[in-house]
């Protein structure tokens, strides 16, 4: 009785199939040309930032130093085109994989969400020093762990970015460069034009034959 009101069972096909979160990297990783960049230059990398954030905290004071240093850290992979202060000298950056092109300060916000959490944590009264130190161990470790397992040492941050850290040295001797995100936005503007000026070509076609087919019909 159950089987006859049961629903018919659909076929999996293409259109239907839920993509599970494995499979969703496994297609980031097919679409990187680029190598994994090297945990310790991005552990020094980030040391220096880290540093500089917790300069900006205290010279900020109590009162605006968390707040700043947040900002510092979300924002700190788009201040020099998918570069922050500290992977500017070690000669990394971050590089946006479905533009291939530097990041950008939204794709630094995305991907460094998790490592402002600390900090944030850091703001709880009377139990701020504490919740700090657990929340770094725990994502710190936990992101280190994904680094190094990932074949191209993308951490959590990464992947709902859509980013990967590269070395710039590595990169440039592979001869796979690193299209600014101008140019990818100029390209795109000349294919719409190109794509607006023949579709207008079109419609222009059109009417005179409908014009000529109305003309042939009155006469």
């Amino acid at each position: 009785m159950n089987a006859f009101f049961s629903p018919p069972q659909l076929p999996m096909t293409a259109a239907n199939h839920v993509k599970t979160f494995a499979e969703i990297e496994a297609e980031k990783r097919a679409g990187s040309p680029y190598p994994k960049c090297t945990l310790w230059m991005r552990l020094c990398a980030r040391a220096v930032d880290l540093v500089i954030a917790w300069g900006i905290f205290w010279a900020a004071g109590v009162r605006f130093g968390p707040v700043l240093a947040i900002l510092y850290v979300l924002f700190a992979d788009g201040i020099f085109e998918g570069q922050s202060i500290g992977k500017r000298i070690f000669g990394i950056k971050v590089v946006h994989l479905p533009t291939r092109s530097p990041g950008r300060k939204r794709d630094s916000t995305l991907r460094n969400a998790p490592l402002a959490l600390p900090i944030l944590l850091g703001m709880m009264p009377e139990v701020g020093w504490v919740a700090f130190v657990a929340g770094a161990v725990v994502i710190g470790g936990v992101e280190t762990v994904r680094v190094l397992r990932d074949p191209l040492g993308l951490r959590f941050g990464d992947v709902w970015a859509e980013t990967q850290v590269v070395d710039g040295k590595v990169v440039a001797a592979s001869g796979v460069g690193v299209v600014s995100r101008d140019q990818t936005t100029a390209t795109g503007r000349v294919t719409s034009r190109v794509m607006f000026a023949a579709r207008h070509r079109r419609d222009r076609y059109g009417r005179s034959q409908t014009r000529r087919r109305r003309s042939t019909r009155c006469g």
